[in-house]
């Protein structure tokens, strides 16, 4: 096995997929749905752990790395609260997309095809983990690497789907083979993450858990939210030592 974090299974899955980034109601539209949720959570908490007084551009002068960046749509609403933006993505189709729009729109934002353990060891304020981890190959390696990256004190965030039985009917039946949220073979069941797993790494590494949220959809309203049900989906906060 290769030692680095590419799966390129995953990484030829997403490239395929890289032309749809922007279309709200193409195959990326449940991260269309859900991005508004996790924006508002990450400002407003990165407001407050930063103690941060400048509301129209909160992130000024806050070195952001996004992991797992796609096609750019976290990236480009943290550089539009004024963060100091690096995405990075293992597909260079997605970097590509991403460089695209952002040239459309702009915005001067440092997109890189690579991988965590590949970036210069530069040091980052915060860094960015949405729906990411549970598509890499050495899910060590790769907190490691992350937490290489983080200045003491950084903050990072990490989204991803709990293994439980609740994930695996409702992320892959549900999302995949009923609703058609998602083409089928997005996920994998056996690379979700359990919270205290990933809890577990990342204190290996330096990186204290300070809480957790789930993500939770209400079908009957179509909209998602922050609460304590972190049986599917759920978001995780660490502090670097």
């Amino acid at each position: 096995m290769a030692n680095n974090t590419i799966n390129k299974e995953e990484i030829e899955k997403f490239s395929r997929l890289a032309e749809e980034w922007w279309d709200p109601e193409g195959k990326f539209k449940p991260l269309h749905k859900f991005n508004p949720t996790r924006i508002e959570y990450l400002k407003n908490d990165i407001i407050k752990e930063f103690k941060i007084k400048n509301k129209k551009k909160p992130f000024s002068n806050l070195e952001i790395l996004d992991i797992g960046c796609g096609g750019g749509l976290l990236s480009e609403p943290m550089y539009r609260l004024g963060g100091k933006i690096t995405g990075v993505d293992a597909s260079k189709k997605n970097i590509n997309i991403a460089k695209i729009h952002a040239k459309k729109n702009n915005l001067n934002i440092n997109y890189i095809c690579s991988i965590p353990e590949n970036l210069p060891k530069r040091k980052y304020d915060i860094i960015l983990n949405m729906e990411v981890v549970e598509h890499v190959n050495d899910l060590e390696l790769f907190i490691k690497s992350c937490s290489n990256l983080l200045k003491k004190n950084g903050i990072m965030y990490v989204a991803t789907i709990n293994k439980t039985i609740k994930s695996y009917l409702l992320a892959i039946i549900g999302a995949e083979y009923i609703l058609n949220w998602l083409p089928v073979g997005t996920h994998d069941w056996f690379k979700f993450v359990e919270p205290k797993e990933l809890k577990i790494i990342c204190k290996k590494n330096k990186l204290i858990e300070k809480e957790i949220n789930g993500m939770n959809y209400n079908i009957l309203m179509d909209k998602w939210s922050l609460g304590n049900n972190t049986d599917v989906n759920y978001i995780s906060k660490f502090i670097k030592g």
